[in-house]
Order: C-alpha cells, then structure tokens, then sequence
C-alpha cells in the first residue's frame, strides 16, 4: 500500500508538559485514531500506526515548536486534517500546522528555549551569575556514553546566550542549544549548570522550546 509522509506542528503546554515522551506517543496513537485521518498503519502481525517525533522534549518543559511525523494512505486537505485531529486532542496539545516533511531527522543541530527563573536570589544577581558563569573558559558537566560510561564534557563552546533580562519578578533568558544526533544539550541540563556554577537554588524554572533549528541555523520543518 502506497503511503505519504506528514509533519504536524503542535504545541505542548498546560498540563500537557507532564505528559512523559512514551505517553505521549500513546496519546498521539489515540488522538490520529479518534481524527478519522486515512492513517497508515505497519505491516505484520500487529500493526501500529507508525509515529515519529524528530526531537524528544523533556518531561516539564514546554514547547510552541514539536514535530510529529506519520504516514497517510490517501491525501486530503491538511488544514481540515488539522482541524479533525486538534478536535481529538487533549488539553494542552495543538496543533498548529500539517505539511510535507522538508528536512530529515538527521539536520537537526540546535533548539532555542525561553527560560524563566524564579526566587532563590534576585533577578538582577541571577544575571550578574550568568554573565560570569559564560566568562568561564570551560563549564564542564557529567555526560552519559554507552561506550565509555560517565565522561565529562565542556559544554562552553555551545552555550549561545540570544538575550538576557528581567521580566516582572524573575530572569529570563533566551538561549540556543545544541540538539540532535552528534551533540544533544536540554534545557534541564542547562539549568542544573547554571544552579551549580551559581550557588543559586532556583524555586522555579519554566522551560519553553521555541524553536528547532538545522545545522546551517534555518528552521527545521
């Protein structure tokens, strides 16, 4: 059976962020089901509808920015494919958009992430940490191998602060991260560094994904 690949656009926020990478697969599985779309579904014993998310999100953190790709066995309109699925989706996921995939998995080099951080210190002292924190030469941190177990990595060369302020009662800063195969940095990981190399112990951090990006820095989509 012929099939055509398609690329959904969402969001995930709310109560959405708590919603772990596994269940959010089984949540996709059911909100494609419940849409009506002409899904394809794999071959054998137990077929499945195939689903791919391109890059995975942390458990907590937000985005205005995921990908979804799954396969269809007919075509129809992909703004009214949009409106059947958002229509079985739970609260906190939208989508926003569906299309043709234009890049591969594989261009993945980076992701932006808006963060906010909250009590512990004053605003202004948590900017004053993180300007020294990325006048270090090396900002080293523990990192997982399969082949080699627990290394550690300095990640400074790839820390890419965009801009850095105050917003009511809490820092926010805008940062770019690499993402993807060869190099991936969350913003969970970041945020734990940043608590470390500042003695400061954060109340709060909201994470948001606003953006993915290829290795040549042009939007992945």
């Amino acid at each position: 059976m012929e099939k055509t690949d398609v690329r959904a656009v969402f969001e995930k926020k709310g109560r959405a962020v708590f919603i772990s990478h596994l269940d959010l697969f089984r949540t996709m599985q059911r909100a494609l089901k419940r849409s009506k779309l002409p899904v394809w579904y794999s071959q054998g014993f137990n077929p499945h509808i195939y689903l791919n998310f391109p890059l995975a999100l942390s458990l907590g953190v937000a985005s205005s920015t995921e990908f979804m790709d799954f396969s269809v066995t007919e075509s129809f309109d992909l703004n009214k494919g949009r409106d059947m699925l958002n229509s079985a989706m739970p609260e906190g996921l939208s989508v926003l958009k569906l299309s043709e995939p234009v890049y591969k998995n594989q261009d993945i080099g980076f992701a932006e992430y808006k963060m906010c951080f909250y009590g512990g210190a004053a605003p202004e002292y948590m900017l004053e940490k993180l300007n020294m924190m990325m006048e270090l030469e090396t900002v080293e941190i523990d990192k997982r191998s399969k082949s080699k177990g627990t290394i550690k990595i300095d990640i400074r060369p790839y820390l890419d602060i965009l801009n850095a302020g105050i917003k009511d009662d809490h820092a926010e800063i805008n940062i770019r991260l690499p993402a993807g195969g060869t190099l991936n940095i969350n913003s969970n990981v970041f945020a734990d560094t940043f608590s470390d190399i500042s003695g400061i112990t954060f109340d709060n951090v909201y994470a948001e994904r606003t953006k993915i990006l290829i290795k040549n820095g042009e939007i992945f989509m």
